[in-house]
């Protein structure tokens, strides 16, 4: 049942000693067995993650938010993180990287700061793998780094033997104090299918739900679920009212998602801000459907286009379509995987995949990553979306690239102070009412991004009629 106004919220935060630890297995199988049993489960995803922010919420059930530091103001992120939790009755944030790790060497933005922020305890999760008493001086030391974060158990990942884990969890729980609330065998297959970017989307994964009750299962069978719901703490929920609420408009307006295997990175405030703002979400499968429908605007996410680069490239009258109403002046804003979809071609394996054309680009993938990482963007030139001057946060992760162009860099929209971008330290390919570039951003970040979309999309309504 959920929780009602005044009635308990209890959360933790799930974070390792790095990437790879295995916090991933334990936050989304503590997700997906709380709500198994009937709990009322909020899950979060600290960072701009869109992979494990997807399992998160395909295990509770529920949106999964994402919470960033960087990205967001103290403020912004205190009022998604209460709002959020009320009405919940179980709150599970999954941190990222390793527990103290930030953009900088005083650990600014880290999981640790997060945790005090919003005073929650860490549940802390240690890959064993070839290691026994060290264990506990590594999660030793997180203890004391810095004793304002909270740590209040232990979860032993990939243990081998009975005799391993035997040993570790007696040197943890005799040197730390803490309880070990579980030990994880090392399995032979991984239940999450890996990726360049790590785990797979759950969206292009046929077998997600399977891959969640697997996790589940294991999490049943070896975390004590007692022991970590007892060491969460209470969470203050606040009812939705809005100082971040935004303008709104008398008729709702027609702002498609493309939302299919190619494209499924929008977080779920992005959405939500366009919700609020006036706008009707209309999904669109642009691998299936054959032509765009009636719309006012357009926000294509972020995702993989190269896993179904076929696909969309066979779609070619959806392409077309799409093609032609942008050139009529159809709002559109497209972020990385959005930008590729609407250059020229995309060249894999050295064969090309024409795509919807409406910059005259090539792109190609490469083997290492182009970009990962944060970004700082300054507005320089002339966009539907964000005056000159403006400063833009967001974040970039591709493998993707440049592999033909013949425009000017100096016609892109925006000027990198941090990050990759397109090219030459520049982003954003602006065509009438089109915004292309390879930043990602979080509507709560950019407080102006929905807002200036929707207002843009009912300048083309009114002039459509």
């Amino acid at each position: 049942m959920a929780a009602e106004q005044g009635c308990l919220i209890k959360g933790l935060i799930v974070a390792g000693l790095g990437g790879g630890s295995g916090k991933s297995v334990v936050a989304v199988g503590l997700a997906a067995a709380f709500s198994g049993q009937g709990r009322q489960v909020v899950p979060f995803k600290k960072g701009p993650d869109y992979i494990d922010a997807g399992w998160l919420a395909l295990a509770a059930g529920y949106p999964c938010y994402n919470l960033d530091p960087y990205l967001m103001s103290a403020e912004a992120l205190s009022h998604s993180f209460h709002t959020h939790v009320y009405g919940r009755e179980l709150v599970i944030v999954e941190g990222n990287r390793g527990l103290y790790d930030g953009v900088d060497a005083e650990g600014t933005f880290s999981t640790a700061e997060l945790a005090k922020t919003l005073d929650l305890p860490v549940l802390l999760v240690v890959d064993c793998t070839k290691t026994t008493r060290t264990v506990a001086a590594l999660v030793l030391g997180c203890q004391h780094f810095d004793p304002e974060v909270k740590i209040g158990g232990v979860i032993l990942n990939r243990v081998g033997t009975a005799r391993h884990e035997a040993l570790v969890r007696q040197a943890v729980e005799q040197y730390t104090g803490l309880p070990v609330l579980g030990a994880i065998p090392r399995f032979k297959e991984d239940p999450f299918p890996q990726r360049h970017l790590g785990i797979t989307p759950c969206h292009e994964h046929a077998g997600a739900e399977a891959a969640v009750q697997i996790l589940a299962g294991q999490v049943r069978q070896y975390l004590d679920l007692a022991g970590i719901e007892k060491m969460m703490s209470a969470c203050v929920g606040e009812q939705e009212i809005p100082p971040l609420a935004l303008n709104g408009v008398e008729k709702p307006l027609r702002i498609g998602i493309l939302k299919d295997a190619a494209f499924q990175f929008y977080y779920a405030e992005n959405l939500a801000a366009l919700l609020r703002c006036g706008a009707q979400l209309v999904e669109i499968n642009a691998l299936t459907a054959r032509e765009l429908p009636v719309l006012d605007g357009l926000y294509i996410g972020g995702g993989f286009p190269e896993t179904s680069a076929r696909a969309l490239s066979a779609n070619a009258s959806f392409m077309a379509s799409l093609k032609r109403a942008a050139e009529a002046g159809l709002p559109v804003y497209a972020e990385c995987g959005g930008l590729i979809y609407l250059g020229a071609s995309m060249v894999l394996a050295d064969e090309v995949f024409p795509l919807v054309g409406l910059f005259p680009v090539r792109f190609g993938l490469r083997k290492r990553p182009q970009a990962h990482g944060y970004t700082v963007l300054k507005v320089e030139g002339e966009n539907p979306y964000y005056p000159e001057g403006t400063e833009i946060k967001g974040h970039e992760f591709r493998y993707s690239g440049v592999e033909e162009w013949d425009g000017d860099s100096a016609q892109l929209a925006l000027r990198m102070e941090r990050g990759v971008g397109f090219m030459h330290g520049r982003d954003g390919l602006v065509l009438k009412n089109v915004l292309a570039l390879y930043t990602h951003i979080h509507a709560l970040g950019v407080i102006s991004w929905a807002p200036a979309l929707v207002a843009r999309a009912q300048e083309y309504r009114a002039r459509r009629r």
